[in-house]
């Protein structure tokens, strides 16, 4: 039987697991951005937010709003929908879960002793 140490680290090997480590890779790159995170921060507390109105929560552009929104929708941790002439976003299901699982997995083994060679 598999230790959770063992499933975690197998996610990122290589052939079919580590495309899927590379896709992970990309995830965290694209949280890694301090505006790119505040974003997902106020998609959470109030989801369906325009995205004119994330210029009153970050002291940045409108343009440079754009290009992070575009980051965060091209790595599938947002999803868009269109009311007239605004665009609404909120977290898309999916991308942050497996995320959020690989982590804990990988959190529940740093209480553990290392293993002997």
């Amino acid at each position: 039987m598999a230790r959770q140490a063992d499933v975690a680290v197998g996610a990122v090997g290589s052939g079919a697991a580590g495309t899927r480590a590379d896709d992970q890779v990309e995830i965290l790159r694209a949280l890694a951005h301090p505006v790119r995170w505040g974003i997902l921060c106020r998609l959470a507390a109030d989801p369906g937010i325009c995205a004119c109105d994330f210029t009153e929560f970050f002291e940045v552009s409108q343009p440079t709003i754009s290009a992070h929104l575009k980051v965060l929708r091209e790595a599938g941790l947002v999803t868009t929908q269109r009311n007239g002439t605004t665009i609404c976003y909120s977290i898309a299901p999916g991308h942050l879960e497996s995320l959020s699982r690989l982590l804990a997995a990988m959190a529940a083994t740093a209480a553990q002793p290392a293993r002997e060679p």
